[in-house]
């Protein structure tokens, strides 16, 4: 059922999976208007094909879009953009740091400017995307980033939520396409196979995001899938749906470092880097009752079920 109008969402970063996913679903299921907000033509482009003959987007739901490039840091820039919006999600963020993208510009910068050009616009509540692990004085640099940029919207004029999450699984996505292919494959090499995953589900991502918006929590919120498992017994589950009988290989997590640092030494824009490795690396092990109970949410997709829908479902 298509609930009452809301109001309108200004949409930071949109052009990815997840903010494809969010667009969709609020004009879907909202009466509400979105602006949406990337940083490039050609990003821009990803989202014209939402209201494409062929998008997801029907004629009347696309009316309700509209699409602005935008540098993330401009001030100026991003508060003509939010004139009449009254929430903010703000999905911008890299996990790897080049020369050309820092974490810096691309998580505090960001974030400050944002609420800077907030400050005296009709948005009364930012809820921000971060990564479970993430904290100002982090020893790894994406995760002491993310935690700083949380700081510095939770310290600005609107009230903000910061939603830390794992591995995000979704169809059609990076993480998922690595994972298809890892499970459908008849061996590899994994670092450090022991390391604790717990990936969640894009549509409950996408739900956690509108719940803590509607309700303007304030705060900072971890919330994991519904199952912690091994590395090595994730890419096994997916495995198991292409009745493949894959072996695995552990590799000690310190070779990956080596390999990462030396890549950064001498590519200008290498595949992994330290920092990236650090954040995948990561130990989830994550209670999400908690935050479910904040959000309102009964339940998360099960992970058989979210492994169907993103490694063999078309």
């Amino acid at each position: 059922m298509v609930s009452e109008v809301l109001g309108k969402w200004l949409i930071t970063g949109a052009n990815g999976n997840l903010g494809r996913r969010l667009i969709v679903h609020l004009l879907q299921s909202t009466r509400d208007n979105i602006v949406a907000v990337v940083r490039s033509e050609s990003a821009l482009q990803t989202l014209r094909q939402l209201t494409s003959p062929e998008g997801d987007l029907s004629e009347a739901d696309s009316a309700r879009l509209s699409l602005v490039v935008a540098d993330y840091t401009n001030v100026a820039q991003l508060q003509a953009a939010a004139q009449g919006c009254d929430r903010a999600v703000h999905l911008v963020g890299i996990l790897k740091a080049t020369a050309f993208a820092t974490y810096q510009a691309a998580h505090e910068d960001s974030c400050a400017a944002l609420v800077e050009a907030l400050a005296t616009s009709s948005v009364k509540h930012i809820t921000y995307l971060s990564i479970v692990g993430s904290k100002p004085d982090a020893a790894n640099a994406c995760l002491a980033s993310k935690g700083q940029a949380e700081a510095i919207l939770a310290a600005g004029g609107p009230g903000a939520c910061t939603l830390r999450v794992p591995m995000v699984l979704g169809e059609g996505d990076y993480a998922s396409g690595a994972l298809r292919r890892r499970a459908s494959g008849k061996n590899g090499f994994v670092f450090r196979g022991e390391s604790l995953e717990q990936p969640i589900y894009a549509g409950d991502v996408v739900s956690a995001i509108c719940a803590a918006s509607t309700q303007q929590l304030e705060g900072g919120y971890d919330l994991g899938g519904p199952e912690c498992l091994t590395r090595k017994e994730l890419y096994q589950r997916g495995a198991d749906l292409f009745a493949n009988t894959p072996i695995f290989v552990s590799l000690p997590i310190g070779l990956g470092y080596l390999v990462a640092g030396a890549l950064e030494q001498f590519l200008g824009n290498p595949p992994i880097t330290t920092a990236m490795l650090g954040v995948l690396d990561h130990d989830d092990n994550i209670d999400p009752e908690p935050t479910m109970k904040h959000l309102g949410m009964e339940k998360l997709t099960p992970l058989d079920d979210m492994l169907k829908a993103v490694l063999v479902a078309d």
